[in-house]
Order: C-alpha cells, then sequence, then structure tokens
C-alpha cells in the first residue's frame, strides 16, 4: 500500500470515528440538540415572511417581533385547542381500545369459521389495533413535551433571527479566501431549505384544516385531534399521511360503523391527494435533491436519533448533510448517493437553455445573487442604524 493511500485510509477512518462519536453525542444529548434544531429550522421557516415585511418597509427588529408575536399566539392557540381534547382523548382511549379488541376477536373468529387462522399465522400479533391507538397518543405527548421547551425554542429562534443578517458579513470577515464560494454554498442552501420548509408548512396546514374541518363535519370525535396529528405527519415523508389516517379510521370504525367508516377513507384520500400531488409539486417542483431512498433511510435514521422530531425534520436534515458532502473531495461519492438520478441529456439542455434565457450561466447568476445580497445586508445595516 502506497503513502498517499494509507493516508487516505487513516483520513477516512478517523473522519468515521469522529462521525459515529458525534452522533453519540447527539444522540446522548437529544434534550438539548432537538430544542436547538427545531429553533434553527424555524428560523429558516420564519425568514421568509420576515423578508417579505422588510421588502415593504418594515424595520429588521419590528418584522422579526412580529413574526416571533405570530408563531408565539399560533403556539398558544394550539395549546388551549388541543388541552381538553388530549384530556378528553386519554380518557376515552381505553373505550376505545375495548371496543376494538372486540371487534378484532370477532372477525377473527369469522375468518376462523373460514379456514384462516389469524393468530397461527401471527397476523394478529402484528397488527394490534390498541397499540395503533397507543401510537396517537404516544405522538402528541412527544409534541407536548417540545412544546415545554417552548420558551427556550421562542428565544433561541429570537437572537438567530437577530444575528442572521450579520452571518454573510461575519463570515467574509473571517475567511477572505473562497468566502464568495462558500457565501454562494451557504445561500443556495438556505433558499432550497427556507422553499421547502416554508411552503411544506403551507401545505401541512392546510391539510390539517381541511381534514379538521371535514371530519367535523361528518361527527367524527376529536377532529381536532386528527388535523393536528394529519398536520404534523404531513411533514414525515411518504408514510406520514398514511400514519395520520389510520387513528382516525379505526375510531371511525367505532364510532360511525364500518360503511361511515368509508367516508373518513374517502376524507384522507381526497384531501391528501389534492395537497399532496396536485398543490405540492406545484409549488415546490416535483424535486428535493434527494433520491426516494435517501429519503426513506433518512426517515429511519433520523427517527431513531431524535424520536418524533427528527421524523418531522429528516428531510431537511438530509438536505443538510448532503450540502456538506458536496463540498468535502473525500465525501462527495455521499452526496452523490443522496441524490436523485442525474437527468439525461434532453433535460439537461432544457434547463441550461433556461438558465440562460433567465440571467445566463450558473457562475453569473450566483455573482449576480451574492451582489443584491452584499446591497440587501447594506440597506439592512442602514436600517438597524437608523432604528438605534
Amino acid at each position: 500500500m502506497s503513502a498517499h493511500e494509507s493516508t487516505r485510509l487513516r483520513d477516512s477512518v478517523i473522519t468515521l470515528a469522529g462521525v459515529l462519536i458525534l452522533l453519540g453525542i447527539a444522540r446522548y444529548a437529544s434534550a438539548i440538540v432537538v430544542p436547538l434544531l427545531l429553533s434553527f429550522f424555524i428560523t429558516i421557516i420564519a425568514a421568509s415572511p420576515i423578508n417579505w415585511l422588510k421588502d415593504r418597509g418594515v424595520p429588521a427588529l419590528l418584522a422579526i417581533g412580529i413574526i416571533l408575536f405570530s408563531i408565539i399566539v399560533l403556539i398558544v392557540l394550539l395549546a388551549i385547542m388541543l388541552g381538553n381534547t388530549m384530556v378528553q382523548f386519554n380518557d376515552a382511549l381505553p373505550v376505545y381500545q375495548a371496543k376494538l379488541n372486540q371487534l378484532t376477536e370477532s372477525v377473527t373468529e369469522l375468518l376462523a369459521e373460514k379456514g384462516i387462522n389469524l393468530e397461527t399465522a401471527g397476523i394478529l400479533n402484528a397488527l394490534d389495533p390498541g397499540a395503533i391507538m397507543a401510537f396517537a397518543n404516544t405522538l402528541m405527548v412527544g409534541l407536548a413535551d417540545v412544546l415545554g421547551n417552548a420558551v427556550m425554542i421562542m428565544f433561541t429562534t429570537m437572537f438567530l433571527l437577530i444575528d442572521m443578517f450579520d452571518f454573510p458579513q461575519k463570515l467574509q470577515s473571517a475567511q477572505r479566501e473562497g468566502s464568495k464560494r462558500i457565501l454562494g454554498q451557504i445561500s443556495l442552501f438556505m433558499k432550497s431549505t427556507n422553499q421547502y420548509l416554508f411552503i411544506k408548512a403551507l401545505i401541512s396546514l392546510g391539510t390539517g384544516v381541511l381534514i379538521w374541518l371535514c371530519l367535523e363535519f361528518v361527527g367524527l370525535d376529536f377532529a381536532v385531534l386528527w388535523g393536528v396529528i394529519a398536520f404534523v405527519l404531513n411533514f414525515v415523508p411518504n408514510i406520514g399521511s398514511f400514519l395520520a389516517a389510520v387513528p382516525a379510521v379505526l375510531i371511525g370504525i367505532v364510532q360511525l360503523g364500518p360503511t361511515s367508516a368509508l367516508v373518513v377513507i374517502a376524507i384522507y384520500a381526497v384531501v391528501n391527494t389534492v395537497m399532496g400531488n396536485l398543490v405540492e409539486p406545484k409549488l415546490m417542483g416535483k424535486k428535493l435533491g434527494l433520491s426516494i431512498l435517501a429519503v426513506f433511510l433518512s426517515l429511519v435514521f433520523w427517527g431513531w436519533l431524535f424520536g418524533s422530531v427528527g421524523m418531522l425534520l429528516s428531510v431537511p436534515l438530509t438536505m443538510a448533510v448532503k450540502f456538506a458532502a458536496m463540498n468535502n473531495p473525500q465525501t462527495r461519492w455521499l452526496g452523490i448517493l443522496l441524490s436523485p438520478p442525474p437527468e439525461d441529456e434532453s433535460e439537461d439542455a432544457e434547463n441550461k437553455k433556461a438558465d440562460n434565457e433567465h440571467g445566463g450561466s450558473g457562475d453569473e447568476k450566483l455573482s449576480s445573487e451574492l451582489t443584491q445580497l452584499r446591497l440587501e445586508l447594506e440597506e439592512l445595516k442602514k436600517g438597524r442604524d437608523a432604528d438605534t
């Protein structure tokens, strides 16, 4: 083995060991890391409405205050809406579980008469309705634990928002050489993450409100709870919408009967199809910059590392990993593995043609964006000086 290969192998082993140590620390300190992650991503989401207010002449600090106050009001309203509902759901949960177990036993006996023994096949143990209902309760308890750190999350978010506008200047001061390239890459990552989180939040909010109103109209118990679960789990890729529907459908079977439960299934199917397959691709585009396998594996990995919050933030966290991997020659292979298949030549030619029509090459476009960002920072600094 040559000296160069030996050095690369040593560096790879050290890097892998460092990553494993960091993951172990993050899992051990998840009580601190999770609120910080939420603060960071709330900051990214809040950047869009803050910039919208600034573009209309609102001073930066006032815009930050307005958005933070709005977030606090939403959290308080959510806590008020869920407080009484969660108490009633916890009281009624054993009753629903007992009814579901009775219904399961009836179905099992009926199928046994037809020669199908679910207990022997092991299917009955895998499909436990009581465990599925307990999942909804566990999810909301986890959400309540996160909201218990609301004060820490809000203060951290406030300081991140205040410091966010000075970050490009700090980066340029700290690293003169190559700062333009790094600033451009960070700006590109922030824009893509902001676009995903902001649009996903709007789509999830719309999904939750529609589910709530439709189930309220049908007369299903705890409609507000199912709307909140639909909002939260809509952030989970691939399986979130399905997981959100299962507890509500089971409640519908017990409360309304099997026939009326089909209406509940239809509501979830229509709402998720319209919002997920029609509205979301139109607003967000067809690609996240991640492969389907990467999205699924990230859901499993981040869920194991950080629990339910990790599942909700699995896509943006994986986008951050891809961004870091693509900018390091030794880990670029990982970024390529996380990426979707490359476009064919015809699509690539069309994209290049569109880029030329809308502002020239990628370097020219990046330079233009950096110039615009520098001008915005100067205007922001003047506005802050005027406020003080």
